[in-house]
């Protein structure tokens, strides 16, 4: 192993997803009370971890995707294996890992898998995200110069995945191999991922972050003070395009003007070749209150309306590479993104002949 991968090991102690062997229970980290407190959130049900989803107790397509499999074991347990997946599958309709994570987990029962069984298959698709956050990490890694600052959004790191992160893996492999320098995060509105998750995330694990309000981005490119901007994806469409957190566009646009690269980070199972473009995705809104308000009080006079997309798209054109776990794509297109999943899906029809 590599003195910069032993390095990244050292900053990668934070977990959001585990199942309890004894109890038979899937435990999450409570991801909305972050960082005041430190709570666990156990699911007893399928229904409970679609409602974990919705509620925001577990975010991030990486890990809704692995609650999700998990989910399908309490169904199968309980004797209600498709009205658990159902209830899953409307959970949140914008990150394709979900349905991802379903299908893989309703082939296993098709093919007369036990709900022993099934638990095994969510604990290696468990597994198998922590190791392409690792290789992931340092795929990104390596395109950073020595001493970059880097801006991120959201949170990509191990509260959105089995472990490590996307693109937070990029900038922890980065930071151990001295390649980082410097670590921003956006706040997010309106849930305050990065000040609530990503701040805390990096700092129980010792990299030091500055948090930004969300319309100092710009600012801070033109200062010269980040050389890429680094994020994560919650869907990647045919033509590349890029479905990530609401805010994410502006920073790609920003990004271009000001000479700032911009890397997307997502795994295989997060590009979704059977959605055209960013046209044809569902993007999904939430409560007016989120924005009219703050911590639960509201801020904004009565009669004011608001429109809350979480997420929004980033045209393929504005992205300057992509990086999975199988290899980085340089400027993105349909054909680039076709030519790497057919790549994939050779390989896994050797690896099972």
């Amino acid at each position: 192993m590599k003195e910069s991968e032993t390095g990244a090991h050292r900053h990668d102690g934070v977990r959001a997803v585990r199942w309890d062997d004894g109890a038979g229970e899937l435990v999450l980290l409570d991801q909305r009370v972050l960082p005041e407190r430190v709570r666990e959130y156990r699911c007893a049900s399928a229904q409970a971890v679609a409602d974990a989803i919705t509620d925001m107790v577990v975010r991030g397509a990486p890990a809704i995707g692995i609650a999700a499999a998990y989910g399908v074991v309490l169904a199968a347990r309980a004797g209600a294996l498709e009205q658990g997946i159902e209830a899953l599958a409307v959970s949140r309709p914008t990150a394709v890992n979900l349905a991802w994570a379903l299908r893989r987990m309703r082939a296993a029962a098709e093919g007369g898998v036990d709900a022993e069984g099934l638990l095994a298959e969510a604990q290696a698709l468990h597994a198998e995200d922590v190791a392409a956050n690792r290789r992931m990490g340092a795929i990104g890694a390596a395109y950073l110069e020595p001493g970059s600052g880097v801006l991120t959004h959201c949170n990509t790191g191990s509260l959105a995945t089995a472990g490590f992160g996307t693109a937070l893996g990029v900038i922890r492999a980065g930071w151990a191999g001295g390649r980082v320098e410097r670590v921003f995060a956006g706040e997010t509105r309106p849930w305050l991922q990065g000040a609530r998750l990503t701040a805390w995330e990096l700092l129980a694990d010792g990299v030091p972050v500055s948090l930004i309000a969300d319309s100092a981005a710009a600012a801070l490119m033109r200062s010269g003070a980040v050389q890429w901007v680094i994020v994560g994806a919650d869907r990647v469409t045919a033509n590349a395009d890029v479905a990530n957190k609401i805010g994410t566009y502006s920073l790609a646009l920003a990004a271009r003007a000001h000479g700032v690269g911009f890397m997307v980070v997502a795994p295989v199972s997060t590009l979704d070749a059977d959605t055209r473009s960013g046209d044809d995705i569902p993007i999904e809104h939430r409560d007016a209150a989120e924005v009219l308000g703050f911590a639960g009080h509201r801020v904004a006079p009565d009669g004011a309306t608001a429109w809350n997309p979480v997420f929004d798209v980033t045209p393929a054109s504005l992205v300057d590479v992509l990086v999975t776990e199988r290899g980085a794509i340089e400027r993105p297109d349909a054909a680039s993104l076709a030519a790497l999943l057919q790549a994939e899906r050779t390989e896994c029809g050797s690896s099972e002949s």
